[in-house]
C-alpha cells in the first residue's frame, strides 16, 4: 500500500470509529503532547496551536498498521457545561514507522455537504501547507468515536454543530489532522434546527452571527499554528 493510500485511510471515518481500541492512555499521552491552558503543544512532530477554549483530554488511543508502515495516534478533548457537551476536538497524528518507506502525502480535505461548507482554503506556515475548511455537521451521540464522552456521563446533543478542520503534512514523516466543533446552541443566540436555514447562500440573522463568531475563533486557532524546524 502506498503512503498516499495510508493517508486516505487516516482521513477516513473507519479509523475514527475505532478510537476506543487499543491505546496509549491519557497519562502516557503527556509524554508526546500537553495542553497548557489554551496552548496545545506537540513534541513529535514539534508544533504549537492556541485553542479557542480550555479543553480537557478525555481519551487517547493508537493503532498500528504494520503493513502500511504507520501508526495513528488519536486524542479526544472536550468542554462541557452542566454535563452537556459544548465543544469537541479530535486530533489525529499519523507517524511513518519505516524510514525506508516513501514520504507521506495527504489528499485535500473533503466537506460533508458543499451547500453547508463556508470556508475551504490553504495557508502556508514556512515550507508547509495547511489545508482547512469550516462547515456545518451534526453530532451523533451513538457514534463509537464519542463513547468515551458518553461514558463520562456527558450528554451529547444530537443536533447541528459548526466544525473547523485543518490538515498538514510534516516533512513526509507525520500527518496532523484537527477537527474542532462547537454546539450551535452554545453561543447564547436562538438558532434554527432546519438545515436549509444554514445553507451558505441563505444564511442570515442569528445563524450568520453564530457562524461569523465561530469562523473568527477557528481562524485565530489556524493562524496561531507554530511549526518548528520545517526544513
Amino acid at each position: 500500500m502506498t503512503m498516499r493510500k495510508i493517508l486516505l485511510a487516516f482521513l477516513g471515518w473507519i479509523l475514527i470509529l475505532i478510537i476506543g481500541i487499543g491505546g496509549i492512555g491519557v497519562g502516557s499521552s503527556q509524554r508526546v503532547l500537553e495542553v497548557e491552558g489554551k496552548r496545545f503543544i506537540s513534541r513529535n512532530p514539534p508544533f504549537m496551536v492556541t485553542l479557542p477554549s480550555e479543553l480537557k483530554l478525555v481519551h487517547s488511543s493508537s493503532f498500528e498498521n504494520p503493513k502500511e508502515n504507520s501508526l495513528t495516534r488519536v486524542y479526544l478533548y472536550m468542554k462541557e457545561r452542566d454535563k452537556r457537551l459544548e465543544e469537541l476536538l479530535i486530533v489525529q497524528i499519523a507517524d511513518k514507522t519505516n524510514p525506508q518507506a516513501g514520504p507521506m502525502s495527504v489528499p485535500p480535505l473533503k466537506p460533508y455537504v458543499e451547500k453547508r461548507t463556508y470556508l475551504k482554503d490553504k495557508i502556508k506556515r514556512g515550507e508547509l501547507v495547511v489545508d482547512y475548511l469550516v462547515q456545518l455537521m451534526a453530532w451523533n451521540p451513538e457514534a463509537p468515536s464519542l463513547q468515551p464522552i458518553v461514558k463520562k456521563g456527558v450528554m451529547i446533543p444530537s443536533h447541528w454543530a459548526l466544525q473547523g478542520q485543518f490538515l498538514f503534512n510534516y516533512l513526509g514523516e507525520h500527518a496532523v489532522f484537527f477537527r474542532y466543533s462547537r454546539d450551535v446552541n452554545s453561543f447564547g443566540l436562538k438558532v434554527s434546527e432546519e438545515g436549509k436555514r444554514w445553507g451558505k447562500e441563505l444564511i442570515s440573522k442569528n445563524e450568520k452571527k453564530v457562524l461569523e463568531t465561530f469562523k473568527k475563533s477557528f481562524m485565530e486557532m489556524l493562524n496561531s499554528i507554530q511549526i518548528k524546524n520545517p526544513s
